[in-house]
Formats: structure tokens, sequence, C-alpha cells
């Protein structure tokens, strides 16, 4: 059940690779990546289930952590506003 699972989040990171790449417009792409880093916390929690190692956990929310940050800083530069503000 949990393969069948993984596939399934596999699938979808794929789509959202997708709408990453041929985006109409730059919000899209932003959408698409943040959902892209939402299906990755997925399915490092799912092999963390798997495989019984907690590490795999760690590096998803270490890669969640990084996807918030980098967010707030591309929605900051295309408000047109600078990093300090």
């Amino acid at each position: 059940m949990l393969a069948f699972l993984l596939y399934i989040q596999m699938a979808l990171a794929a789509f959202c690779l997708f709408r990453v790449i041929r985006g109409p417009s730059i919000a899209d792409r932003m959408v698409g990546l943040d959902i892209f880093g939402i299906l990755v916390v997925g399915i490092c929690a799912i092999l963390c289930i798997q495989t019984q190692r907690s590490f795999i956990l760690d590096i998803g929310i270490t890669w969640i952590i990084l996807s918030f940050i980098g967010t707030l800083t591309l929605a900051k530069y295309l408000s047109g506003k600078k990093l300090n503000e």
C-alpha cells in the first residue's frame, strides 16, 4: 500500500515539475514549486515509514524550511521591494 502511495506522490511531483517548467506566469511557477516541495516532504515521510530510518524525515523538514524561505524571498522580489525592507 505504501509503495502505491509513493508512486502517486512521484507522479504528482512530475506534474508539478511540468507546471514549473511550462508555467504561463511566474506566479504559476512559484505555486508549482511550493506544491512540489510539499510533495517531496510527503515522499520523505513515506520513505521514512517504509525504511524505518528517521533521518529521511529530517531531510524533508530541511527541504520545507528552505522552500519556505525561498518562497518568501521570491515573493518579496516580485513585489519590487528590496530584501532588507
